[in-house]
């Protein structure tokens, strides 16, 4: 699949616009994450962009999340690992089981570290990603209450990827700055 299809079936599931961005930020991150983990840019960006294109059918049930993004996805022509990745990225809706390929667990920590990223600049005065430092997220990270529905233990998954956290966070903030425009940050 194209990225223009994928983004217009994104846009036909998902109307919210910070969704939206939510969705293009996971996946320019992905898109980075690839070349590092041996992955197709391409293949992971789509993944990206595509995660949570059954949120609002499913109301943000995770019980359901990415039970309906499964059927949806299937109907595309769209390799198996994308969906499986897009399955696995909410682990809670597929009775135990785990993320145990790297495409899965660096979906689920891409996508989870953009909330963060986003929500800290959104605190700053002139709410740019340019503003934002890698060490400032690391610091936003051992603070819970702080954007306090971001799991940090998915976040940690890149650890078990082999990228250390603060690499992690830079790579991820780099690749949402590239399209900062695109994002109002």
């Amino acid at each position: 699949m194209q990225r223009e299809k994928a983004l217009e079936l994104l846009k036909t599931h998902v109307k919210n616009e910070s969704l939206v961005k939510h969705c293009l930020a996971s996946e320019a991150v992905m898109r980075a994450l690839a070349p590092r983990l041996g992955g197709d840019p391409e293949l992971w960006g789509l993944a990206g962009l595509l995660h949570d294109i059954d949120v609002v059918l499913t109301g943000g049930d995770l019980s359901r999340h990415t039970l309906e993004a499964e059927k949806i996805l299937s109907g595309q022509n769209l390799p198996p690992e994308l969906i499986d990745a897009v399955k696995m990225h909410n682990e809670a809706a597929h009775g135990g089981r785990r993320r145990d390929q790297a495409f899965q667990k660096a979906l689920a920590a891409g996508e989870t570290v953009t909330g963060l990223i986003t929500a800290i600049a959104l605190v700053y005065p002139d709410k740019r990603l340019a503003s934002v430092k890698a060490s400032s997220v690391a610091k936003r990270m051992k603070d819970k209450r702080f954007a306090a529905s971001v799991d940090r233990g998915i976040i940690m998954e890149c650890e078990g990827l082999g990228i250390k956290l603060e690499d992690f966070i830079q790579l991820s903030l780099d690749a949402m700055r590239g399209i900062a425009g695109d994002l109002g940050l």
